[in-house]
């Protein structure tokens, strides 16, 4: 009854263990990510910074009100209103004003203003776009080597499965005399250097694990299970510098951001034009006062009510300034923020030109892993069938136990290479398929 309790409770941790070890997706993976990278974070920042310049550069638009007040006592020798004679006094005032004003006309710079902030805000938007696509590229490269990492160990395993059996087949072989004992050395040595591979595969294995996950900010964990199964490698697909150009220019976000801060460098200097142009602008006021020394014809300090109603005074004004010289500063600016729009499109320029470079790359890579891709297939099948016949000869005692590991090694390379080729014509065309417009990243 112990034993069947003890088996049951074993299978139902063992299904557990098995239901709550989560497998990650790629796509799973760079949601995560995003979700919790950190730069990401910063660059959303910069862009709530940005809004909300954009937002105070309408607001400027509005009037602007100020009011004020004081208290202040005042002492010391002063005339006596009454008598003429200099006394020490001892009084206090208040003082109370509204003031407002609006500009009519600056030479258009708040509404330059205002367009420039607005394409600085729109370019800290691609700017967080871009930030997404740069970590989502670095979590599918990562996500990558540990499939190629895996795929290393996998075959690895086999071969030192082939090994492992080479030396029972040899084993048994020198027990019986068939054989001599280096060539269970040999067996053995070809066994050994499997082993070590393995293990240094396995360490690399866990390197791109660690990788992965500090890309992905999985705080805590120390281990992380990918999706085993993907999309296969499409070989035979071709694509075209010009459609592809045309594709990724329409919309890829660090191009777009400098586009916006071309547009906003214009702005800038067409606002700081406006420090040229005559300005115009409305005012308006409202004050009054009390004062302890105003006092009736009986000597009565007069209320406060009463000085508060009877001094106010109002005013209502425009005012045109209009530039003559200052040392030509104005002008000076003027030219300073030219320069800049000047190196805004310029480095607009540098954008699409490495777009266009890093594009170039792709798609020549991409036809040379397809070569390679084909051509190393043909070679896994070749070296597969030359290491079977080895096999079978070696069985039969035609070759020596170093013809037979020379013809398994070159299989197992061949098998590595296989792997890493497809896996880079993988990446290469995922990364096309993103410059060509195709939502392989779920990223908003």
């Amino acid at each position: 009854m112990n034993l069947k309790t003890n088996i049951t409770t074993f299978l139902l941790l063992a299904s557990f263990l098995g239901f709550s070890q989560e497998v990650w997706t790629l796509e799973e993976c760079v949601d995560y990510a995003i979700e919790h990278n950190l730069q990401v974070k910063n660059t959303s920042y910069n862009n709530e910074s940005s809004k909300e310049s954009y937002r105070q550069s309408i607001r400027d638009l509005l009037p602007s009100v100020s009011g004020s007040t004081d208290y202040t006592i005042r002492y010391g020798r002063s005339a006596d209103p009454q008598t003429n004679d200099y006394v020490n006094t001892e009084f206090f005032s208040n003082n109370y004003s509204l003031n407002a004003s609006l500009d009519l006309f600056r030479g258009f710079q708040k509404m330059n203003s205002i367009r420039a902030s607005k394409f600085i805000y729109k370019a800290t938007q691609e700017d967080i776009l871009q930030e997404k696509f740069l970590l989502a590229f670095r979590v599918m490269s990562a996500f990558y080597d540990i499939k190629f990492f895996q795929g290393l160990v996998n075959n690895t395993l086999e071969q030192l499965e082939i090994s492992q059996a080479n030396y029972d087949l040899v084993e048994k072989q020198v027990e019986l005399g068939l054989m001599a004992g280096a060539d269970l050395y040999e067996a053995e040595s070809n066994l050994l250097g499997d082993k070590f591979l393995l293990t240094q595969n396995r360490n690399q294995l866990t390197n791109a694990k660690l990788v992965l996950l500090q890309e992905m900010n999985l705080i805590g964990a120390t281990d992380i299970e990918i999706q085993e199964t993907f999309e296969e490698t499409l070989p035979n697909r071709e694509v075209t510098l010009d459609s592809l150009y045309r594709s990724a220019r329409g919309f890829v976000p660090l191009v777009k951001a400098q586009e916006y801060r071309v547009s906003a460098a214009k702005k800038q200097m067409q606002a700081t034009r406006g420090d040229l142009f005559p300005s115009l602008s409305l005012f308006a006021g409202y004050g009054t006062s009390y004062f302890e020394t105003n006092v009736d014809e009986d000597g009565n300090v007069i209320p406060f009510k009463t000085q508060f109603n009877d001094n106010q005074s109002k005013f209502v004004g425009a005012q045109l300034n209009i530039p003559i010289t200052n040392g030509w500063a104005n002008h000076s600016r003027v030219k300073q923020q030219k320069i800049a729009y000047m190196q805004a499109k310029n480095n607009l320029e540098i954008q699409e030109q490495e777009l266009f470079k890093l594009l170039q790359q792709l798609v020549q890579d991409n036809r040379a892993l397809i070569a390679e891709y084909e051509q190393s297939l043909q070679k896994v099948d070749a070296q597969e069938l030359a290491f079977t016949i080895a096999q079978k000869r070696y069985e039969k005692g035609l070759i020596n136990a170093l013809e037979l590991f020379q013809a398994k090694n070159l299989f197992g390379v061949a098998q590595n290479e296989n792997l890493q080729v497809g896996l880079r014509l993988k990446v290469n065309q995922s990364t096309i398929d993103f410059y060509s417009g195709l939502p392989i990243f779920n990223i908003n």
